[in-house]
């Protein structure tokens, strides 16, 4: 299969060519100019140097599906809402016409599980038919664009998955999250200050992530005008505390976990875990 992808230097996305390269496929990679892949890739795609909303029509000529990871400041601090809903809903929106014109009628759409906003309290486990209530930019602007991208597959018939991703953890993730701050602190022996850790997440592993994005490269259960809506989670609850000791024990860490010394950001959603 021939694969367009966006965003394939980014955290996923790296992982991404290097899993559908194994499993066989071609890739054709949109990169921003001068950014580099999180990881090492065992093999290059060809690289498109371009930003998200420019003309990738050639590009997109004899291509089989469009893969959509790309996504504007998905770590805070966000953007404004103004340019997160540029690039996360209009330029991709620009983008999705060109494939459509280039005759692609199969999408995989990375979404986000803060789409959910407040409505994630109201569930243990939250289904996809959940709504969006988003609190913030860069949320909004992923809301925005599922509600948008899907509307447009109905409209033109496309086949469209559109796959939440829950928190996400892993190699070549950027160095401000809190699994490569953690393991930063535990290997050089300092002190790690962060919230109580109360908050309620899925982890999910980086290459597990990478892995359910190929193997939704076979639309199974995906119809034509019908967008598919999907989680991409591990099953497991776990607090910010919990997941904090274990890999502070695994690294062997000398310092001490500060529970408690950071304060909770504006708008915290305390409980963010999905229905699988």
């Amino acid at each position: 299969m021939k694969i367009f992808l966006t965003g394939g230097t980014g955290f996923v996305g790296s992982h991404f060519v290097n899993q559908a390269h194994a499993a066989g496929h071609t890739l054709v990679a949109q990169r921003r100019p001068g950014s580099r892949p999180r990881v090492a890739l065992e093999r290059e795609p060809q690289w498109v140097d371009r930003a998200l909303d420019g003309d990738f029509s050639a590009e997109l000529a004899g291509c089989d599906v469009v893969v959509h990871l790309a996504s504007h400041t998905p770590n805070p601090p966000y953007d404004t809402l103004e340019r997160c809903l540029y690039w996360n809903v209009q330029a991709s929106a620009a983008l999705l016409e060109q494939a459509r014109q280039a005759g692609i009628a199969r999408y995989l759409c990375a979404g986000s599980c803060f789409e959910y906003g407040r409505s994630a309290a109201r569930h243990e486990r939250i289904p996809v038919t959940a709504p969006l209530e988003p609190t913030l930019s860069y949320p909004a602007s992923k809301a925005a664009a599922a509600v948008a991208l899907t509307a447009f597959a109905a409209e033109h018939g496309l086949r469209m998955h559109w796959l939440r991703i829950f928190q996400v953890y892993g190699e070549g993730e950027p160095a401000t999250r809190l699994w490569p701050s953690l393991r930063a602190a535990a290997q050089a022996g300092r002190d790690f200050p962060m919230t109580a850790g109360d908050q309620v997440r899925d982890f999910i592993e980086v290459g597990d992530v990478a892995a359910a994005f190929v193997r939704a490269l076979d639309f199974e259960g995906v119809e034509p005008g019908v967008a598919r809506i999907s989680h991409v989670a591990s099953g497991r609850a776990q607090s910010l505390a919990e997941f904090a000791r274990h890999w502070w024990s695994h690294w062997g860490a000398t310092g001490e976990l500060r529970l408690g010394a950071v304060p909770y950001r504006h708008n915290e959603l305390m409980r963010l875990v999905p229905e699988l």
